[in-house]
């Protein structure tokens, strides 16, 4: 399911190789969240996600804010963007209500998407997912 923490040049990256973080389900957590390796959420996050690696969402989990990450597999909800360096799936069941830019894109036919989507090249990509947004988000 996740790949070990190697850079390019095969040199190992922060952090143990193979760990995962996980935000197991009934949890929710307010707040932004950053991690350099592997996350698997099946909880609920109130607040954007910052990942220098692979994203799972499992089926039950939400994320209600916006996801920066190098890799995602999305089985579960997204209400807002979604920025991936490379590779973005979204897999059976899922729902992404927010736009999405990735370099390459996979989508199953049970999947559902509303906003608009722009795939652009490694480096624009990587460009825009190392960022943090300078926009607050604003509550109605």
């Amino acid at each position: 399911m996740f790949t070990k923490n190697r850079d390019k040049h095969g040199a190992r990256a922060e952090g143990p190789a193979g760990s995962v973080s996980m935000i197991a389900m009934g949890t929710t957590l307010t707040g932004d969240i950053e991690s350099n390796g592997d996350m698997r959420i099946d909880g609920n996050i109130i607040g954007h996600v910052y990942c220098k690696a692979r994203v799972v969402l499992g089926e039950t989990g939400i994320i209600q804010g916006d996801l920066h990450a190098t890799n995602a597999d999305i089985f579960g909800t997204v209400n807002g963007n979604v920025i991936t360096k490379d590779m973005l799936c979204l897999k059976s069941k899922s729902s992404i209500n927010g736009n999405i830019q990735t370099g390459k894109l996979q989508i199953d036919p049970s999947s559902v998407f509303n906003g608009q989507c722009k795939m652009t090249s490694e480096q624009a990509t990587q460009a825009a997912g190392d960022k943090k947004p300078a926009y607050e988000m604003q509550e109605n």
